[in-house]
């Protein structure tokens, strides 16, 4: 895993054998990236990285000057990678939770300037992800929620979607609270 522009610019870290995440490409990731530094202000954002997976995407946000990462991940192994990564970085304004996601959107309270999901693109409950997050109190009332999914998966009839981007098989659906 490379953390790709930022403080951390440049790190690299050695991914355990046995994890199940299925990391955003380095070119998804840039581009990702790309469309955010037009659109958002990174120093001080509250982020919520839900499906962490490797924790790629939130220390990408961290490098970038975000003041509070949250990931939330299901499976140990990555969460202690997470937590390792936390550590040889002295990510002080980051934090791991070990759980469901499903069950930390529906029993959590806080906001969110941003919230990213990269949920398993085979997992049934995906559509379900921005409706579960807007009935919710995680997202600010001008924050922004960023879907990472594959092509079969279409957003654009939500009445929050707001736009999508294309990495190769990576797509990006956007939505703000209307």
């Amino acid at each position: 895993m490379r953390i790709i522009s930022g403080t951390f610019k440049g790190r690299r870290f050695q991914l355990p054998k046995g994890l199940k995440a299925r990391p955003t490409t380095d070119f998804a990731k840039e581009g990702l990236f790309n469309i955010l530094n037009n659109r958002i202000e990174f120093e001080g954002l509250r982020v919520l990285d839900l499906f962490s997976g490797t924790g790629s995407i939130g220390f990408e946000f961290y490098s970038r000057g975000a003041g509070q990462v949250t990931c939330v991940e299901q499976f140990p192994l990555h969460v202690t990678f997470i937590r390792s990564v936390i550590q040889q970085i002295d990510a002080k304004g980051m934090s791991v939770i070990r759980g469901d996601v499903f069950n930390y959107i529906n029993d959590s309270y806080g906001k969110f300037d941003l919230i990213f999901a990269d949920a398993p693109y085979a997992d049934e409950r995906l559509s379900s992800i921005p409706d579960r997050i807007f009935s919710s109190t995680l997202l600010a009332d001008d924050g922004l929620l960023i879907m990472e999914h594959s092509k079969k998966t279409d957003f654009s009839q939500h009445p929050c979607f707001t736009d999508k981007r294309n990495y190769g098989s990576v797509h990006f659906s956007f939505f703000r609270k209307k």
